[in-house]
């Protein structure tokens, strides 16, 4: 088991930005590191140079960890067409055309198929950070999930719990979240991160003192709320970027990329994300 999982009490909460600036923290200590996300809906794409569509989040995450964008990294992509119908595109290549409830009772069927890439890449890597999908805790959509905690029981992996404190009620998204679990899916929550925090830190210890002791989980991270210029997906977005309009250079993108990494670094229990994940340091 060498691999981390970050999953969300929300959409937006952050899920993407922790996993790329993990794959960077990775691979500047010196591993090689694969991204990976089962399954992704938005009506934005990356093509790769073989011409395979992918979610832009996970090649971000591979520029973010010096690798080559693959389609194998977000091995489903769905496109919405409409509110009920998405393009169903499986390792990069237009397959189906589905509403809701025919890919609902359809996605079992490609289990296998992720379990294989996922461990097929496990084998050729030394880490995977695999994402997670809107929340683990969406109790209708749960049955056969393949994304969420599904995907955490197929690589057999710790997760880390992000939220959005922006929005607020952030104690209450991450008590919340973890209670809908399941107690086997609970014991996979090894971490929780506070994301997007402005203020006085220490006005918020005494809430984190308390979340601890209710959920019996560590937060791991605080993370400020510091403006990047790094690709959106979500349609939630928190404010306007140039980089979602017009094409960034490379050396811009590395500027974004390194700043993202010295903030968690500076304000995540790296060490303790590192016993997680298992390799020596």
């Amino acid at each position: 088991m060498k691999n981390i999982m970050i999953q969300g009490t929300t959409s937006s909460a952050g899920k993407s930005l922790m996993c790329t600036g993990l794959c960077r923290i990775f691979n500047d200590d010196g591993y090689k590191v694969y991204p990976f996300k089962s399954q992704n809906m938005s009506s934005k794409y990356y093509r790769t140079k073989k011409g395979y569509k992918m979610s832009t989040a996970q090649s971000l995450q591979a520029i973010a960890a010096r690798r080559e964008p693959h389609q194998d990294m977000n091995p489903i992509l769905l496109q919405p067409t409409s509110d009920k119908g998405s393009k169903v595109i499986i390792r990069g290549e237009e397959k189906h055309h589905m509403q809701a409830r025919e890919y609902f009772e359809f996605k079992n069927t490609l289990r296998g198929m992720i379990k294989d890439i996922y461990k097929e890449k496990e084998k050729e890597n030394e880490i995977i950070v695999i994402e997670g999908a809107g929340s683990p805790a969406e109790i209708n959509l749960k049955e056969n999930d393949i994304v969420n905690m599904g995907m955490a029981e197929i690589a057999d992996a710790p997760v880390l719990l992000v939220a959005d404190i922006d929005r607020g009620g952030v104690f209450a998204s991450l008590y919340g979240t973890v209670m809908l679990l399941t107690k086997e899916e609970r014991k996979r929550v090894k971490g929780l991160i506070i994301n997007k925090f402005r203020g006085d830190k220490s006005l918020l210890d005494s809430g984190i003192t308390m979340i601890e002791e209710m959920l019996g989980i560590p937060v791991v991270g605080t993370i400020p709320y510091i403006p990047l210029e790094l690709v959106d997906e979500d349609t939630l977005i928190d404010y306007e970027k140039r980089c979602n309009n017009e094409e960034q250079t490379d050396e811009e993108m590395e500027i974004e990329l390194d700043k993202l990494a010295k903030i968690l670094r500076k304000n995540m229990d790296l060490e303790y994300v590192y016993s997680l994940v298992g390799v020596e340091r």
